[in-house]
Order: C-alpha cells, then sequence, then structure tokens
C-alpha cells in the first residue's frame, strides 16, 4: 500500500470507528455504569475481535456469503436478535451498585465474540478488505489494513468510553441512570436501521 492509501484507508477507518454503532453505543453505556477502568477489556476485546475478523475475511470467510447467501441471512438476523437481547439487558440495568444492576461489564472474550455478530462489523470487514486492500502482494496489505484499523478504532471507541465515564457523575441519580440506560438501549436497537432499511426500501 502506498502512503496515499494507507491515508485514505485510515480515514475510513476513522469513519466506521467513530460514528454511533453497536460498539460505541455499549462502551458508552459501559462507562457511564462502570467506569474506564472496568471498560478496558470491553474495548480490548472490540480491537482484537474486530482485527481478526478482517484477517478472516481478508482469508476468504467473506466469499462464503457470496456462494452461500443463506449465511448471510442467518447472520444479519441473529445478530439483529443477539443486538435486542443486549438492549433489553442494558435498559433494564439501574447500574451496579443498584437493585437488578449488572455485576461487571462485558468481557474482552465477550467482545471480541460479539464482533461475529455484529452487522455494521461485518460490513466494515469487507469495505474494508474489498475496497481498500490491494491485491498485489495481498497478504502483507491485509495485515497492514488490519493494524491501521487496530491503530485508528482503539481511540475512537476508548473516546465513547470515556464520555460514558465523564458522564457518572451526572448519574449517580439511580434514576436518571436507568433513564440513561433505556436511552442507550433505544439507540442500540437505532443501530438496526441502517442494516434493513434497504431491505424494505
Amino acid at each position: 500500500m502506498t502512503p496515499d492509501q494507507i491515508l485514505a484507508f485510515a480515514v475510513f477507518a476513522f469513519v466506521i470507528s467513530i460514528t454511533p454503532g453497536p460498539n460505541n453505543t455499549m462502551v458508552l453505556a459501559s462507562g457511564a455504569n462502570f467506569g474506564f477502568r472496568p471498560t478496558i477489556p470491553h474495548l480490548l476485546g472490540i480491537d482484537l475481535g474486530f482485527a481478526i475478523m478482517i484477517i478472516a475475511v481478508g482469508l476468504g470467510i467473506g466469499s462464503l456469503f457470496t456462494a452461500f447467501p443463506i449465511l448471510h441471512t442467518a447472520l444479519r438476523y441473529g445478530g439483529a436478535l443477539y443486538l435486542l437481547y443486549l438492549a433489553w439487558k442494558i435498559a433494564s440495568s439501574g447500574g451496579p451498585n443498584t437493585e437488578g444492576g449488572r455485576k461487571q461489564p462485558m468481557t474482552f472474550l465477550q467482545a471480541a465474540i460479539f464482533q461475529w455478530v455484529n452487522p455494521k462489523g461485518w460490513i466494515a470487514a469487507i469495505g474494508a478488505v474489498a475496497t481498500y486492500t490491494p491485491e498485489n502482494g495481498f497478504f502483507v496489505n491485509l495485515l497492514i489494513v488490519t493494524f491501521v484499523f487496530a491503530l485508528v478504532m482503539g481511540p475512537c471507541i476508548s473516546l465513547w468510553a470515556a464520555v460514558g465515564t465523564a458522564l457518572r457523575k451526572f448519574l449517580s441519580n439511580p434514576a436518571y441512570l436507568r433513564a440513561f440506560n433505556i436511552v442507550m438501549a433505544l439507540l442500540l436497537v437505532a443501530s438496526l436501521y441502517p442494516i434493513f432499511a434497504g431491505e424494505f426500501s
């Protein structure tokens, strides 16, 4: 990849990583409910899990969706159902120190595995490989794309967690925290709209 290609891809990675989506909504809620430090495993799980997904797509797993469209449909609806489940968990959470509140944030492994059912993640990974990875010297370029995306994504998702953490002092009232969690859950559900909008238009 040339420096210009890397810069163009870095811009793509930044836009994908900083804009609202399932990952950012969840780390924002995690920061607000648990603080930044307990959310770090969640952040690392997202970054590493997505990096592994890019490599897997580059090595051919993405072509399975072309060969077997039913897999893409199953992933889309399975991922949507899991996101709805996560939204319900967030909405019903009153924080770690309240009755019915979650005991701990998402773990590293849970966050890494979540990338494989995150519809936005699949779109981003396939776009990164198909659009920005030159065929000449493909494997080396795939590693560059993976590294750049991970490098850009880390600070972006951390910013969302930091914003959530900054809101903690304003959400010390359990009623305010519950309202915040409900809003986050609704935003998580709303993040599914771009994935399905074309299908029903």
